[in-house]
């Protein structure tokens, strides 16, 4: 069976999968696993659990029974992130001769499974306890299969590898399945149980446990992954650990390295502050590692990789407490910025990629991710970041470095513009993206008759991006003493502000249109998207204003958030991924752009939107998205079937939200901090920031409702830090 090309899954949705709503989810490095409530992998059923490692699926099924019957589930969490402790006990449990071999709920189970994404291996302890009050024995099975699935065929449910299976090898406590891949690599999942099964049958093992009253019995393994080219080259697999402790302390001291570094944030309100904890928690297990510079990668299980506008967005989003993920987010992607002329890739001489992909299909050129660079937003967003970066830390040797990228990002947008000025795209791929900013779906930007927009298109967002990152960069270009180039970029900035003004503006629908589109007509639908304009701050004071009375209507407005698109469009859907779902990061930019207009309200709104949203999910946290349906009629927030959770510009999502409303605002060149104009939460009372860091100096800042606004404290400031509070 052949390969589908690219675009059979790169449309509609994320993939074709049933929901992953539902699934634990663990992350270590470039290793992630998922999989039902119960720790089931299932076997012979179309899903997307299973444990991956650098864009393949090695592991796609794996069944615990007791008696062949499932366990009942008790409870199951995996809010450690690298690790998830499951309950389970049984139902009744009958032999087929009709016996009892159990009794309802007299055995218990308990389930750890703990990532080391450094080996790449999972580790699980099965524990038995028997409750009853006599002997029991039971028939135990632990059956696994490896599909070794790309994840595009994952995503696309076309399961059949281009690659050769090998038939699996047992032998005493050891199982070996190994997959020859036609990029020259070889795939291979052992697995080391502590104890021999009593016997094998093909890939399942087969236990019999012996259990007096109260006993408990200890089931271990180890399942090891690994990639070679040549068969000799394969590591030793990993034994199982007695116990999970010493994995435990080490994951805990890497992250608290991690964590040490960044401003710590302590509040009134413990929501707050747990939801804060899930974000930074979150962000640490979505590091992943590139040539020794860690980035952001956007979210598990369909974006685990470098994505250029997420990674970035996410830096961003994280400025203000941790800047360093900034620094070597840019790094990595000026590593990989575009060089030559590509057109199965899109790739462009400094263009920043969309997307890299390192599995089978991207090796043998079957999808054009090796990187494939798509994507019109993520070269203007990479100056932004750039210039914000150097605003947070005044870091002039790392600008120095990036400066060659940083030309050739400028340069692509001067040499990238239509006839009106704007930064368009039409696909030159036939298996690439057909959108290509954040709403890259299909359908994700559609007319206001509902079908797709007609390309080149001209995203708003993507000049006001455009803009800020001109407007941004003459600051820094004007702080390294290039005044003319400054000036440059400024007047650049201003011709494009009075075309888009003239060009994006709907006057009947008080808001800015999602796009222009072929001939350079307007894609006149209300959305999401022109709340980015505000962020970037390209729009008047008037049209702000409108805007932002535009976006809080109950239309787009649900409740939780707002919509991406409205719900009087005719494309609109609750559950269309583009086209009606409430995304928290999109959330973020638009309740920043209000911010920067002063419409406190309305951002408050957003923010108990988001963070009430947060409350209802499990782990509080955020996930990419959830459906557009109202909070009116719900009371809970809807989840859309296949949103990535953990996701990075989701966690990222209410840091960035408190940086917003806390009015920072860095001026690292002259050592200042201005704080404009500052809110707080209804929620909250008082907020700290401790270890809080402009550039090179540290402080510690209090922030206290009062009478008429916020009281702002200084507690504690290295020299000559300024700190300047415009109430």
């Amino acid at each position: 069976v052949g390969q589908p090309s690219a675009h059979a899954y790169l449309r509609l949705a994320p993939a074709r999968t049933p929901s992953i709503a539902n699934s634990l989810v663990l992350k270590d490095g470039d290793l992630f696993f998922l999989c039902e409530p119960n720790g089931d992998v299932p076997i012979g059923r179309l899903h997307a659990a299973g444990l991956y490692y650098h864009d393949c699926r090695f592991l796609d099924g794996y069944e615990l029974r007791i008696a062949a019957h499932p366990l009942e589930l008790l409870v199951s969490t995996a809010g450690r992130g690298y690790q998830s402790l499951i309950e389970l006990t049984n139902p009744e449990l009958i032999s087929p001769t009709g016996e009892v071999v159990a009794h309802l709920e007299t055995i218990g189970v308990s389930w750890t499974r703990t990532l080391d994404g450094s080996v790449p291996a999972l580790y699980d302890t099965i524990a038995i306890r028997n409750f009853e009050h006599q002997k029991v024995i039971l028939p135990l099975t632990l059956a696994l299969h490896a599909g070794f699935q790309d994840v595009f065929s994952v995503r696309s449910l076309h399961f059949e590898p281009p690659g050769s299976v090998q038939p699996p090898r047992v032998g005493g406590s050891c199982l070996d399945l190994e997959y020859l891949g036609q990029d020259g690599i070889t795939r291979r999942v052992a697995v080391v149980f502590s104890e021999p099964p009593k016997h094998w049958d093909r890939t399942t093992a087969y236990f019999s446990i012996e259990l007096d009253p109260r006993e408990r019995r200890d089931i271990c393994l180890a399942v090891t992954l690994s990639e070679v080219k040549e068969p000799g080259d394969a590591p030793e697999p990993r034994r199982p650990v007695a116990t999970h402790d010493p994995l435990v302390i080490r994951h805990a001291k890497n992250e608290d390295a991690w964590r040490g570094e960044q401003t710590k944030v302590r509040s009134s309100s413990p929501l707050l502050d747990a939801i804060l904890d899930r974000s930074f928690r979150d962000l640490y297990l979505l590091r992943s590692v590139l040539d020794g510079r860690h980035y952001l990668s956007a979210g598990v299980p369909w974006f685990a990789t470098l994505f250029g506008r997420d990674s970035i967005i996410g830096a961003l989003q994280m400025l203000a407490f941790d800047a360093d993920m900034a620094r070597q987010t840019l790094r990595v992607l000026s590593s990989l910025q575009g060089r030559a002329y590509d057109s199965w890739r899109e790739e462009q001489p400094g263009k920043i990629l969309h997307e890299l992909r390192v599995g089978e299909l991207a090796h043998t050129g079957k999808v054009p991710h090796s990187p494939y660079y798509g994507s019109i937003d993520a070269t203007p967003l990479f100056l932004v970041l750039a210039a914000e970066f150097f605003a947070w830390t005044g870091d002039r040797a790392t600008i120095e470095e990036l400066r060659p990228h940083i030309d050739a990002a400028l340069a692509w947008l001067d040499d990238n513009v239509d006839a009106g000025g704007y930064l368009a795209y039409a696909p030159t791929s036939g298996d690439g993206l057909l959108n290509q900013g954040w709403k890259d779906s299909d359908i994700g930007i559609p007319g206001s008759d509902g079908r797709p927009a007609e390309p080149p298109i001209a995203l708003v967002e993507v000049q006001a991006y455009s803009y800020l990152a001109r407007v941004l960069m003459a600051d820094v270009f004007r702080s390294l003493g290039e005044t003319e180039r400054a000036d440059r970029l400024r007047q650049g900035a201003a011709a494009l502000q009075r075309c888009f003004e003239r060009d994006f503006w709907m006057e009947s629908r008080g808001c800015y249109a999602l796009a222009l589109q072929r001939g350079g007509s307007q894609v006149a639908v209300c959305s999401s998207n022109a709340g980015h304009v505000l962020w970037a701050g390209m729009a008047s004071k008037d049209r702000a204003r409108r805007t932002r009375k535009r976006l809080m209507r109950p239309d787009i407005f649900s409740g939780w958030g707002v919509r991406t698109l409205s719900q009087v469009e005719a494309a609109y859907s609750p559950v269309g991924y583009h086209v009606g779902t409430v995304w928290p990061h999109d959330n973020s930019l638009v309740l920043a752009g209000f911010r920067r207009y002063g419409f406190d309200k309305a951002a408050l709104r957003i923010f108990s939107g988001m963070t009430e949203a947060a409350m209802h999910v499990e782990l509080y946290r955020l996930p990419e998205l959830f459906a557009g349906f109202s909070r009116a009629d719900y009371e809970v927030p809807v989840h859309y079937p296949l949103a990535s959770k953990p996701q990075a510009w989701a966690a990222g999502a209410i840091p960035y939200m408190l940086t917003s409303l806390l009015g920072l605002r860095p001026e690292t060149d002259a050592n200042r901090l201005n704080i404009v104009g500052p809110v707080l939460p209804e929620s909250v009372d008082w907020l700290e920031l401790n270890g809080f860091r402009v550039g090179p100096h540290r402080a510690d800042l209090r922030f206290e409702r009062a009478r008429g606004g916020v009281a702002v404290q200084v507690r504690r400031k290295d020299r000559p830090l300024e700190i300047l509070v415009e109430l």
